[in-house]
């Protein structure tokens, strides 16, 4: 399992509205595997691969005259992060963010500024008393994100000729392997992008082949509302959609069983319903009857709040067929991020099995 591409994927800066690194490393990796590689207008990567097989159907549909399936799988490439919307006197930061956080979360965290001249380390915290002169009503307060301000080191003449209003800020810490786990920031949603590129190459490898035309879309912002995935959906009109992503495994102490959503280590999650769509019930059905067959690891999942690109596939233009296939992942939006080696290789394994095998 090729972890470091994921571990490269996961470190380089990326918050939405500014993806371009990973795309850049993304575009990189993916020579040789796709046909046309196209970037529109918002940043979003397009990517599509022809048929390759030759399964009766697709040569049939060509004898015909007609189009291929064209299926269409959604990876975003943001993170979640902040931009700075303000520099004081003294050259602390302040921020806005792009993207959800529970600020409980953000206490004490080393961070990176990232600038045309080059990232600066530095240190978040909430402004305020520390613990040995807090009251106890500062104890229990829980900040918001415009409390929180970072801390360079630099002085305030330094900070501003260095830095200015809109530069992006996303956490800094390393990715980190524990047993069977994967252990890092931006898990959300650098799996995916992990997935659409290796997913293509086991396909590759393989030599099976597929009769529909594969598009990758490697997606932007979509923790501020799917947006990339709204366009990329409409220049690719799909006929079936499939948002790739992480998802709640809430398998640890203090949840009900209820509420889990997903557990590490019994596969990919095969989703079927959040906020933001239904899956179509056949595509469910196909994914779970390949899965059974190839004896890939999977659970059903459904997510009570949240959404995902699968999403915007599925309303777009016409309409399309839309699913998700996600990795269930432990303290989400966090930088301990965690995913179980065996669910996204499950993920992966999927993805090149059921393929191949769309008409």
């Amino acid at each position: 399992m090729n972890i470091d591409l994921l571990k490269r994927l996961c470190e380089t800066p990326g918050v939405a509205g500014r993806e371009e690194r990973v795309r850049a490393l993304i575009q990189k990796e993916i020579k040789g595997l796709f046909d046309e590689t196209r970037t529109d207008n918002m940043g979003s990567l397009i990517c599509t691969r022809r048929p390759r097989s030759g399964r009766k159907s697709g040569e049939l549909r060509r004898a015909k005259g007609t189009r291929p399936t064209r299926v269409l799988l959604l990876c975003h490439m943001d993170e979640i992060g902040f931009y700075v919307k303000h520099i004081d006197d003294r050259g602390f930061l302040r921020l806005n963010n792009a993207g959800g956080f529970d600020t409980r979360n953000l206490f004490s965290r080393r961070v990176l500024v990232c600038t045309d001249s080059g990232d600066l380390p530095a240190v978040m915290n909430p402004g305020g008393r520390p613990v040995h002169i807090a009251s106890e009503e500062d104890k229990r307060k829980v900040p918001e994100v415009k409390e929180f301000l970072v801390d360079t080191g630099l002085t305030a003449t330094q900070v501003k000729s260095k830095v200015k209003i809109g530069d992006y800020v996303v956490m800094h810490e390393p990715f980190l392997h524990l047993g069977s786990k994967v252990v890092s920031k931006a898990l959300d949603n650098r799996v995916a992008c992990w997935l659409g590129i290796e997913a293509v190459r086991a396909i590759e490898s393989g030599r099976s082949g597929h009769a529909c035309e594969l598009v990758v879309a490697f997606t932007v912002q979509e923790e501020v509302g799917l947006r990339g995935a709204h366009t990329s959906s409409f220049g690719v009109a799909p006929d079936i959609g499939v948002g790739l992503d992480v998802t709640l495994a809430c398998d640890t102490p203090g949840v009900p069983d209820d509420e889990s959503v997903t557990h590490h280590g019994k596969g990919f999650a095969l989703h079927v319903m959040d906020s933001s769509f239904i899956a179509d019930y056949r595509l469910v059905n196909e994914i779970e009857a390949t899965a059974k067959k190839s004896r890939i690891p999977y659970q059903r999942s459904i997510l009570a709040r949240g959404g995902q690109d699968g999403a915007a596939a599925q309303q777009s233009r016409e309409g399309a067929r839309a699913v998700g296939i996600t990795v269930g992942t432990r303290y989400i939006h966090t930088v301990t991020e965690m995913v179980d080696t065996t669910d996204l290789g499950a993920a992966r394994d999927i993805l090149a099995a059921w393929l191949p095998t769309i008409a």
